[in-house]
C-alpha cells in the first residue's frame, strides 16, 4: 500500500471514528429545546426565560442529569416573529431531535407552533398566563388561565376597591382579545352596564399613549370609581406607564392592574409614578419563603448579577421543568407518549411555600396573588387566595366553551369534550 493510500485510509477511519463518537455522545445526552425571543419587541420579557431554563439545565446536570444522561440545551431565537416560532419549533424537533421544548410567551406564538407539536407529537411547556380556550395533549400550560389571574383580579377590584367602571386595555392579539371577551361577559354577569366598559387595543411595540391615556382619564371622570385592567404586552408597557405618570394618573384615582408586567419589566423603569398600581400573578419575588430565597440566590449567582430580579413566568418555567424531570424519571423515558401519561398528577413545590400539581387538562394548580408596585420595583402582596386554584381550560362565561371539558386521562383523552352532545370536538384527540 502506498503512503498516499495509507494516509487516505487512515484519514477515512479517523473521520468514521469521530462520527461514531459523536453519535454515541448524542445518544448519551437528552436535548432540551429553548424557544424564546431574544430579539424584537418581546425580548424584554423572554430573554430571562431562556436564561432560567439554562440555569435549570445546568443545575439538573450537577444532580446527575435525567435517567443517567446529561441534558443539552439547544437555544433558538424566533425573534418576536410569530410565524418563525413554528419554523424554529420544527427545526428543534426534526433537525435537533430535542425531547422537549420550553418556550413561547404570547398566545399568537403558541398558536403558531401548536400545529407543529401536534403533528410531530412533541412536547411544549408553555410558562406564561394566557386566555384559556385550549387544551392540547402536546402542551403543558404552567402559566395562569383566566380563572387563576384575570377573574380574581377583577373580583378584588370590584369587592375591595368598589370599582364600577372598567377600562380593558390590551395589545392587539389573541390573548388580550379573548381574555377581555371573558372579562366583559363576567362583568356583565355581575351587573355592570356595557356603557361602563371601555375596551382599547394597540399594536405590539406601541409608543404614543398620550391620547389613549387622556381618553382613560375622561372615561374615569364620570363620578364612578374606575380601574384599568391591562393586558398590554412587551416593551409597550414602558411608554404606557410613563404616560400615566406624565398625565398624573395615580393609583388612588384610577388603579391599573396588569397581567403582563412583573419585576423584569419594572426593573428598567422609573417606578416612582407607578407606586400603588397593581399586578396579578401567581408569584412575586418578594414572597417570603425559604424556597424562594434559595431560588433567587441561585438565579443571581447564575446570572452573575445580585440585582437581577425574578418573576412569575420564571417560576412557571421552574415548575414545568421540574414536572418534566419528575415525569421522565417516573416513566423511565423521555418519549412524548410516556411523559403525557406519567405527568398527570405529578406534584412539585412552587416558590410560594406550596405545591403545584399537573391536572388532567394539562393545566396546573396555582395560588393567586395581587401585588402593589413599590418604589423599589418590587411588589407588596395585598391579597391572595386561600390555597391553590386549579386552572380551567375552558371559560364558564363564554357560550362557546362553557359546555366543554378537558381531560387527557384514559378513557376520555380529549381536550374539548362537549358535556351536552357527549362528543369530543377538535383534532387533537
Amino acid at each position: 500500500m502506498s503512503t498516499k493510500m495509507f494516509k487516505g485510509t487512515f484519514a477515512g477511519a479517523a473521520v468514521s471514528l469521530v462520527l461514531s463518537f459523536n453519535a454515541v455522545a448524542a445518544q448519551d445526552t437528552i436535548k432540551v429545546g429553548v424557544l424564546h425571543s431574544l430579539s424584537g419587541t418581546m425580548a424584554i420579557s423572554e430573554t430571562t426565560l431562556k436564561d432560567t431554563i439554562l440555569m435549570l439545565v445546568e443545575e439538573q446536570n450537577r444532580k446527575g442529569g435525567v435517567l443517567g444522561k446529561k441534558l443539552e440545551a439547544v437555544v433558538v431565537d424566533p425573534a418576536s416573529n410569530w410565524p418563525l416560532f413554528a419554523e424554529k419549533a420544527r427545526e428543534l424537533i426534526e433537525k435537533e431531535k430535542v425531547d422537549v421544548v420550553f418556550g413561547g410567551w404570547t398566545s399568537v406564538s403558541r398558536k403558531s407552533m401548536l400545529p407543529v407539536f401536534e403533528e410531530l407529537n412533541s412536547l411544549l411547556f408553555y410558562p406564561v398566563q394566557y386566555e384559556g380556550e385550549e387544551s392540547s395533549k402536546n402542551v403543558f400550560y404552567t402559566g395562569a388561565a383566566p380563572n387563576q389571574q384575570a377573574i380574581p383580579a377583577v373580583d378584588y377590584l370590584m369587592n375591595e376597591l368598589d370599582v364600577k367602571r372598567w377600562v380593558l386595555a390590551g395589545t392587539d392579539y389573541v390573548y388580550p382579545r379573548t381574555t377581555n371577551k371573558i372579562l366583559e361577559a363576567y362583568l356583565i354577569s355581575k351587573g355592570v352596564a356595557k356603557s361602563d366598559i371601555m375596551i382599547n387595543y394597540t399594536p405590539f411595540g406601541h409608543s404614543d399613549w398620550q391620547s389613549i391615556v387622556s381618553n382613560i382619564k375622561k372615561f374615569g371622570a364620570q363620578g364612578k370609581k374606575t380601574a384599568v385592567v391591562s393586558t398590554i404586552n412587551g416593551d409597550a408597557n414602558v411608554p404606557f406607564y410613563k404616560e400615566l405618570g406624565a398625565q398624573g394618573v395615580s393609583a388612588e384615582d384610577i388603579p391599573v392592574v396588569a397581567f403582563s408586567v412583573g419585576e423584569e419589566e419594572l426593573s428598567g423603569m422609573d417606578t416612582s409614578p407607578l407606586v400603588g398600581h397593581l399586578a396579578a400573578w401567581n408569584y412575586f419575588m418578594s414572597v417570603d419563603t425559604d424556597e424562594n430565597s434559595e431560588f433567587v440566590e441561585k438565579w443571581q449567582k447564575f446570572i452573575k448579577d445580585d440585582k437581577r430580579v425574578s418573576n412569575d413566568p420564571m417560576e412557571a418555567s421552574y415548575i414545568g421543568f421540574n414536572m418534566w424531570v419528575e415525569a421522565a424519571e417516573k416513566a423511565g423515558s423521555t418519549d412524548s407518549n410516556a411523559i403525557q401519561e406519567a405527568i398527570i398528577g405529578i406534584t412539585v413545590p412552587n416558590l410560594s411555600g406550596g405545591y403545584a400539581t399537573m391536572m388532567p387538562n394539562h393545566h396546573i394548580t396555582k395560588p393567586v396573588l395581587l401585588g402593589e408596585i413599590q418604589d423599589d420595583g418590587q411588589f407588596e402582596v395585598v391579597w391572595e387566595t386561600h390555597g391553590v386554584v386549579a386552572g380551567d381550560a375552558w371559560s364558564n362565561f363564554l357560550p362557546g366553551s362553557k359546555d366543554l371539558y378537558a381531560s387527557w386521562l384514559k378513557p376520555l383523552e380529549c381536550g374539548s369534550f362537549n358535556v351536552v352532545t357527549g362528543k369530543c370536538a377538535g383534532s387533537n384527540q
